[in-house]
């Protein structure tokens, strides 16, 4: 079962920052995950909010705020006082990390609250920008953007998120069509995954940062886990295959 860095390490670093994403890369883990939002001036800016309230010392929209002015808050020392000075990364930053890698990329796009025009294509252009399409799958709870970005690029790999329990999950991913399903842990374990891993559906569990929750999903065959402990997964459950 192979592991993704869960908004980088952050267990133990401040989430969607360069220091979170440092600590994933360092580690022999298959991948890492994190989320994409356009800002004012419609520049693609990593954080996980539609607001920078709570990871910053700031407060408003991304959407409302330039990158310039965005950059001008602290997005470090909410998580410890060592990590002052954390400035909210661009996209082409953290793809930056992991260029020289192995690393799969997971970048999650947060358009199922405000549907940002035009972000699949610049972060398309990215990902092509910097030779990463091979190693990224875009994933995201907006399903018709993952429906248009698979038709914008079905050379890319492409996985809806969900939180629900679905009936024939398979089928419905095959719908979209995207590449794999991305679950939330407590539906994991229920019929609705093993009858999709039966199928043949790639499925990845978020967020597990419990070890026994880890072991019981490797036991059944998920494919991989999204941890805000990656190193701690890396000891419990292996680097997997």
């Amino acid at each position: 079962m192979k592991i993704y860095a869960h908004r980088g390490a952050s267990g133990t670093f401040p989430e969607n920052t360069l220091a979170a994403f440092e600590e994933a890369a360092r580690l022999d883990i298959h991948g890492v995950e994190f989320d994409v939002h356009l800002t004012k001036d419609g520049e693609l800016v990593v954080i996980h909010d539609e607001t920078i309230d709570r990871t910053s010392n700031g407060e408003g929209y991304v959407k409302d705020l330039t990158l310039a002015e965005l950059r001008a808050f602290d997005y470090g020392s909410w998580f410890g006082s060592e990590f002052a000075g954390e400035k909210i990364p661009t996209l082409e930053e953290v793809l930056a990390v992991f260029q020289q890698t192995t690393y799969h990329v997971n970048i999650e796009l947060k358009s199922d609250i405000f549907p940002y025009e035009g972000m699949g294509e610049k972060v398309l252009h990215v990902i092509e920008k910097m030779g990463m399409a091979e190693r990224v799958v875009i994933s995201s709870f907006d399903h018709e953007t993952v429906q248009d970005f698979k038709k914008l690029a079905p050379h890319i790999e492409v996985a809806i998120l969900t939180m629900e329990v679905l009936v024939d999950a398979y089928d419905y991913a095959r719908f979209i069509p995207a590449d794999a399903l991305h679950i939330f842990l407590p539906t994991a374990l229920r019929k609705m995954a093993k009858e999709a891993l039966v199928k043949g559906a790639i499925l990845r569990v978020y967020t597990v940062n419990d070890v026994e929750n880890a072991i019981a999903l490797q036991k059944i065959g998920i494919h991989a886990i999204f941890t805000d402990y990656p190193e701690k997964m890396l000891l419990a459950v292996g680097k997997g295959s």
